[in-house]
C-alpha cells in the first residue's frame, strides 16, 4: 500500500496516484478542476461536531486521533471503501488545513496503518 497525504492547495502531480478528498467540506476558493480529485470520500471524514471541538489545536492531537479513530470504527462500510480505493495502487490522501501535521487526513493514514 503506496499511500501519501497532501494538502489539496498544492498542485496536482503525476506521482501523487489517484488522488482522494477526505474532508467533509469542500474547500474554499477551489474549483472541482483545479483540485483534480478522483474521489471526493465524506463518509471517512470526521464529523462536524469532532472537526470542531478539534478546530486544528496542536494541543488536543492525541484525543483527536483517539477519537476520530472510534467514529471510524463506528464506520466500516467507509473505510471499507476507502481501503478498496487504497489497493488499486498509489494513493494520495488530500486535505484542505494548514498543518501539514496536524490534520485528519494523517491521522486516517495512520488509521488504516494500524488497523491492518
Amino acid at each position: 500500500m503506496v499511500l501519501h497525504i497532501k494538502r489539496i492547495y498544492d498542485p496536482p502531480e503525476a506521482q501523487d496516484g489517484q488522488r482522494i478528498l477526505v474532508d467533509r467540506i469542500w474547500p474554499r476558493g477551489l474549483t472541482r478542476e483545479k483540485a483534480a480529485v478522483d474521489t471526493w470520500l465524506k463518509t471517512v471524514a470526521p464529523t462536524t461536531e469532532l472537526r470542531k471541538w478539534f478546530n486544528h489545536d496542536p494541543a488536543l492531537w492525541t484525543e483527536f486521533r483517539v477519537r476520530y479513530a472510534r467514529e471510524l470504527d463506528a464506520n466500516p462500510e467507509a473505510v471499507k471503501a476507502l481501503r478498496d480505493l487504497v489497493k488499486k495502487g498509489k494513493t494520495t490522501l488530500l486535505f484542505a488545513a494548514h498543518d501539514p501535521v496536524h490534520n485528519n487526513a494523517a491521522a486516517l493514514a495512520d488509521y488504516l496503518d494500524l488497523s491492518r
